[in-house]
């Protein structure tokens, strides 16, 4: 199945008082998810992953290890890592959901200390790349990075929350401050009700 560039599920302004202004999104929506999606649909034309699921792709042309993955591969996850990415945020987002509350405190020992681990690993993932909260193949809740494209499904894992560290997600708003990118995501720009929903 093509693939198709979702709308934001907001204005793109809408978050320009949370510290993501809407040329962050223009730019980042409207150029560098649309690229994934045209190079993406271009690559897959006449494949045999031409009709497959997104998800199918991406399972399927992932190679572990490979630090310069297939065009491919780098565009059907970057597609959906970013389809994932806008469903994650959200404008006047409510406070985090009990039920979630209770997970972070269970898995990390208090909300804080999640959100201290994964800006951690946000700020610590070398060059591109993204930081995520996942539920694991035996049901516990890890913080994981990866590098450049690389996401939760190629490891069996459920992608509860993710936030995008490559430099086009931040540097308008923020320039070379990656940490302090990170920290207004988990403080401002989350939307907890969304991620308890992939719980």
């Amino acid at each position: 199945m093509a693939f198709t560039l979702p709308d934001l599920p907001y204005a793109h302004d809408a978050l320009a008082d949370l510290g993501m202004s809407a040329e962050t999104l223009e730019f980042h929506h409207d150029i560098h998810h649309k690229a994934y999606v045209d190079n993406g649909n271009k690559l897959i034309a006449g494949t045999e992953w031409e009709g497959k699921s997104v998800e199918d792709i991406i399972t399927g042309t992932y190679q572990s290890g490979a630090v310069a993955q297939s065009g491919i591969f780098n565009n059907a996850s970057q597609h959906w890592n970013h389809a994932q990415f806008w469903e994650m945020m959200g404008p006047g987002t409510g406070g985090m959901p009990g039920a979630l509350e209770k997970a972070l405190t269970e898995s990390f020992g208090s909300v804080d200390k999640f959100k201290e681990e994964f800006s951690a690993a946000g700020a610590g993932q070398f060059g591109s790349g993204w930081a995520w909260l996942v539920k694991d193949k035996d049901g516990s809740l890890k913080v994981t990075k990866t590098e450049n494209g690389v996401n939760p499904l190629c490891f069996g894992q459920t992608a509860l929350l993710g936030c995008d560290v490559w430099e086009h997600s931040y540097y308008i708003d923020f320039r070379n401050k990656r940490p302090a990118y990170l920290s207004n995501f988990l403080e401002k720009l989350v939307n907890w009700e969304n991620v308890a929903s992939r719980m």
